[in-house]
């Protein structure tokens, strides 16, 4: 059952990742990554990380999700350009995605064959990925480093607010 749970859920993130790169609409690609995320969510529930699924849930689909589709639905409907204007991304980005593939594919390759002869499950503790675990190693171990990202973020949303107010006034709409 939670082969066919996992499949299941690979089969949904592959589809919701596909829909962001194959649709051209930005808000429903905005969608289709919700969706991405949501099946993400639950193999994260699958692999007894719990707060990894909640907070894929409510900070990314929940939280940016929804200042993305804001944004696509307050810049509206922009022109995308188009490939044969730029001949290079038709060599380049192959070429890219190539290099990607072959290195995840070493990455796989490499770490799989150690385990041939095992299980395959990880000797983890029985808290691993709990809320409670995740949270004392955020606010003992990896306080500072914790705090760093809170005051990016923050910064960064500052600086969102204070460039849509510049744009508004420099539009003529304030």
């Amino acid at each position: 059952m939670v082969e066919a749970c996992f499949f299941a859920g690979a089969i949904g993130a592959i589809g919701g990742a596909l829909g962001v790169v194959v649709l051209r609409n930005p808000f429903y690609s905005a969608l289709s990554l919700i969706v991405h995320l949501v099946f993400l969510a639950g193999i994260f529930l699958l692999l007894r990380a719990q707060f990894l699924a909640a907070a894929q849930i409510v900070v990314y689909a929940g939280a940016i999700m929804v200042i993305y589709v804001f944004v696509a639905a307050y810049v509206g409907d922009v022109d995308e350009p188009v490939l044969d204007s730029m001949p290079r991304l038709r060599v380049i980005g192959p070429i890219l995605a190539l290099a990607l593939f072959v290195e995840i594919s070493i990455a796989v390759l490499g770490s799989s064959l150690t385990a041939l002869g095992t299980e395959g499950k990880a000797d983890v503790g029985a808290g691993f990925g709990t809320p409670e675990a995740v949270g004392r190693l955020m606010l003992e171990d990896f306080l500072v480093a914790f705090e760093a990202a809170s005051l990016l973020l923050l910064v960064a949303a500052v600086a969102a607010i204070v460039l849509a107010g510049r744009r508004r006034t420099e539009g003529g709409t304030g």
